[in-house]
């Protein structure tokens, strides 16, 4: 695992950029950290320094570092990575809502990271290995969600399955949704957020805003269809949102730009002047996801609402039960 992979780009892979090229083949690889290997040189294309916006041509060699989620951490021997403790065994079979023979589909709690970090000792990634143990190959992350976002995560048993969703999660076939409660009502009640965003560095953290005239180069576009479900007044409503691209911070980024950021949504302003009542925690859920099963048929599984969402959707007279069908 633990070595440099080399991938010579197809007919049809060229004029693809090189991020789009990581999320078919990586989809475990965030954006941030594959800016990271092509910072520092550690992903090129042809032999030469590569930017994540780089366009492929066909018989282009890639070089692909050891990944972080196949090293093993600080070189640890196979033998010193632990199973599970009961404790964490319980904590992952109360995250299943979904289980074949092929992947998980887990509820993530809001404030449990997905992976690992300098502060960060206690995430998803971290249980993955170590039931890697007990069944014989690590389960692997197909997608992402942000530390306090709640809601769905798939997860491949297996490395071939994570490639095979990994190429369908690259593409439309994946049907995500998920419900926030924001500040204000959004007009029109029914939209499309097309904006691209661009990262910005700051000393609280990164954040994507949108970019600006010049920063062609640099941006990804994203783009965000919205939906009014209900509203209290003026004050608030329940949005569902259904992301058509997967960037990082994509539905706050969308939603602070519009005018409306997520309730608890400390990099985008959410969090100041919450109404009375509401708890000061994101409220961005990943309710429900679509996609087709690499064996044949569809799996739509849904994630009911975490404790300080449903306190607020108590406190406005929201019904989570109320849109439970396609109409979602």
């Amino acid at each position: 695992m633990n070595e440099v992979k080399r991938h010579v780009v197809s007919a049809d892979e060229a004029g693809m950029r090189l991020d789009r090229w990581f999320k078919i083949h990586f989809p475990q690889v965030t954006f941030a950290y594959l800016n990271k290997l092509t910072r520092t040189g550690q992903v090129r294309v042809a032999g030469a320094r590569a930017k994540t916006s780089s366009r492929l041509e066909v018989e282009q060699e890639i070089r692909v570092p050891p990944l972080a989620f196949d090293k093993r951490p600080a070189d640890t021997p196979k033998a010193d990575i632990k199973p599970l403790t009961r404790g964490e065994r319980r904590l992952f079979d109360s995250l299943v809502i979904h289980e074949d023979r092929d992947v998980f589909v887990l509820n993530k709690p809001s404030g449990f990271a997905v992976q690992g970090g300098s502060k960060t000792h206690h995430h998803l990634d971290g249980l993955l290995m170590g039931l890697g143990v007990e069944l014989g190959e690590r389960p692997l992350l197909v997608h992402r969600l942000d530390r306090d976002t709640s809601g769905v995560i798939v997860v491949a048993k297996r490395r071939a399955v994570a490639s095979a969703l990994g190429k369908l999660f690259a593409t439309r076939a994946v049907k995500k949704t998920y419900w926030a409660a924001v500040k204000g009502v959004p007009k029109p009640a029914q939209g499309k957020i097309d904006v691209a965003l661009i990262k910005a560095k700051g000393p609280e953290g990164d954040r994507m805003r949108a970019s600006g005239e010049g920063e062609e180069d640099d941006e990804q576009r994203a783009v965000t269809h919205y939906c009014v479900i209900d509203k209290a007044g003026h004050v608030t409503a329940w949005v569902s949102l259904k992301p058509v691209t997967g960037r990082q911070h994509q539905l706050r980024a969308h939603m602070a730009h519009i005018g409306h950021p997520i309730f608890g949504d400390d990099k985008y302003h959410g969090d100041e002047d919450l109404p009375e009542g509401v708890p000061n925690r994101l409220h961005l859920h990943a309710r429900r996801i679509v996609f087709p099963h690499p064996r044949g048929g569809t799996v739509d599984v849904s994630a009911p609402l975490p404790p300080h969402m449903l306190e607020t959707w108590k406190l406005f007279g929201f019904d989570p039960n109320r849109y439970d069908g396609p109409e979602e």
